[in-house]
């Protein structure tokens, strides 16, 4: 099969967030492909992760180190079935934090069972580093960039809590310290956010309190091999491409503790001639996002035999 790469089209993976009991069912239905990549990743982890998908409770799912093998698992797995319908590949790639690693292993720099490993560890290094009930994430909706950001600092108070993650216009999620985040809740709505909501993570991720586990994960990113992507990745802590494996190192090393650029990145893509934007895995968030960062291009999302064919048509119609 002769892999045809077009250059207006790019793939986005999801990250944490979008998990939910039953994902892929559907799809894993009219598809083999897909129980056997939850498969392949239940043999590097030790458990059934599959199971753990349909049949396990939400509460399961919810942590951090089972979600995050669960949402790489599931963007594999509909990046495979998507190669066994087509020879069409995306010359784009990205992924919301966690979904960095999705993109990774379909750009061919990072092998499935080497990602599945370090997220699994990434999620374990991530709720060591700041026990339940210490740090909070929220979400504030209808302030610009640049006000949430002062919020933040106006209301430190010698804790962490800063804007984390710039995931569309208006919308600007915040972590840090519990009462930190509380207290910046509060200050956004003086200042004139819509809402402010909490969000129910246990682990305050792209803030400062994840600069220990930052740094020990960097020592895991030391242990695999790192190939250059064979598509245009753009990392999300400094909305950049990089080929030289250390650096894609550092920049997977610096994502835990600095903000995810969403914004910046769909709008760069989209600058370069990007036209069409697929969301592979589970759920809708990203496409509802970037149908506000970019409102001339097509956006997609692919996650059933449906939506699937409907992403088929548009692009090999």
């Amino acid at each position: 099969m002769n892999v045809e790469q077009n250059y207006n089209l790019a793939f986005v993976f999801p990250g944490q967030g979008s998990q939910s009991i039953g994902m892929l069912s559907e799809l894993a239905a009219s598809y083999p492909i897909v129980t056997e990549t939850f498969e392949q990743a239940s043999d590097t982890l030790g458990f059934d992760l599959w199971n753990l998908v349909q049949k396990g409770t939400v509460e399961d799912l919810n942590q951090t180190h089972n979600t995050q093998p669960a949402m790489l698992a599931a963007g594999i797995a509909v990046w495979r079935v998507w190669g066994q319908q087509t020879s069409l590949k995306p010359a784009w790639v990205a992924g919301h934090s966690l979904g960095e690693y999705s993109a990774l292993v379909c750009a061919e720099a990072m092998t499935f069972d080497d990602a599945v490993k370090l997220v699994a560890e990434r999620g374990r290094l991530m709720q060591s580093a700041v026990p339940v009930g210490i740090g909070a994430m929220a979400a504030i909706i209808g302030l610009e960039d640049h006000q949430v950001v002062n919020v933040c600092k106006s209301v430190a108070d010698n804790e962490v809590v800063s804007a984390v993650n710039f995931n569309a216009p208006g919308q600007v999620v915040i972590a840090g310290h519990t009462a930190a985040v509380e207290r910046a809740m509060v200050a956004a709505k003086e200042a004139g956010a819509k809402r402010a909501l909490k969000l129910p993570v246990s682990v305050p991720s792209h803030c400062a309190l994840m600069e220990g586990a930052a740094e020990q994960l960097n020592l895991k990113l030391q242990e695999i091999t790192i190939d250059i992507p064979k598509m245009t990745l753009i990392h999300n802590v400094d909305v950049t491409a990089h080929s030289a494996s250390e650096v894609i190192c550092n920049a997977l090393k610096e994502q835990l503790f600095k903000p995810v650029r969403w914004v910046d990145t769909i709008k760069f893509m989209h600058d370069q001639g990007v036209t069409s934007f697929v969301e592979a895995g589970p759920g809708k968030v990203l496409m509802g996002l970037n149908k506000r960062i970019v409102k001339g291009a097509n956006h997609m999302t692919m996650f059933d035999p449906a939506s699937l064919d409907n992403v088929l048509e548009q692009l090999n119609g």
